[in-house]
């Protein structure tokens, strides 16, 4: 285990990838993912629509299924 010491380099390679990781959400190569000023987030408001959505849309679809009550 002979690394520098308190030296600015990394000791290994895995280091230096971390150390030169990007963030995820705003790498070039993502597709699908909206690219947004930094600091704004989505209103809780939308999550919420999406979830009475699906479940709107999940109860509708299982109205079909034969034997319902």
């Amino acid at each position: 285990m002979s690394g520098q010491v308190g030296g600015s380099s990394p000791q290994t390679g895995a280091h230096a990838v971390v150390a030169n990781a990007v963030d995820p959400a705003r790498r070039p190569d993502v597709l699908l993912r909206v690219r947004r000023e930094e600091g704004h987030e989505i209103s809780a408001w939308w999550m919420i629509g999406a979830f009475v959505g699906v479940s709107a849309l999940v109860i509708g679809l299982l109205s079909f299924v034969p034997g319902g009550a």
